[in-house]
């Protein structure tokens, strides 16, 4: 968890969150972290993580990586406009640990990449997206 991270600008979880069981672990400017323990109901036919749940997690990191405001009555909100990640290896350990940069961007649109791993540093996933700022959020 980063030593950095205020626990009074996390949101309950929404449904998606709270059935896959992720949990926001870290957030500041430009920068997001949440992890998720592994179990049987993420895992596929080969009983490894369904490579949807790498790409949520990297979604999720990413996107929160360009909303934060320091104020938790000032929440920003984006939408994936696009998303690419990249499958490299298995997990060695029974936590996924994704984090997520903003890279760029201007007042209508972000940049991320991302990065998954496990609590052993393999390296599992990483991807980039593109997210438009929501209007109103």
């Amino acid at each position: 968890m980063s030593d950095d991270f205020d626990q009074g600008l996390i949101e309950e979880p929404y449904a998606l969150q709270a059935h896959l069981g992720y949990q926001m672990t870290g957030w500041r400017q430009d920068w997001a972290q949440v992890e998720l323990p592994l179990g049987p109901h993420l895992m596929n036919r080969y009983g490894l993580p369904h490579g949807g749940i790498h790409a949520t997690l990297l979604d999720t990191v990413m996107g929160y990586a360009g909303c934060y405001t320091g104020d938790a009555q000032q929440k920003r909100f984006v939408m994936t406009l696009s998303l690419t990640t990249q499958f490299l290896s298995r997990p060695k350990g029974k936590v996924l640990i994704a984090e997520g940069w903003k890279t760029g961007g201007g007042k209508s649109t972000m940049f991320a990449e991302g990065v998954v791993r496990d609590e052993t540093g393999e390296k599992i996933a990483t991807g980039t997206a593109v997210f438009r700022y929501r209007k109103g959020g």
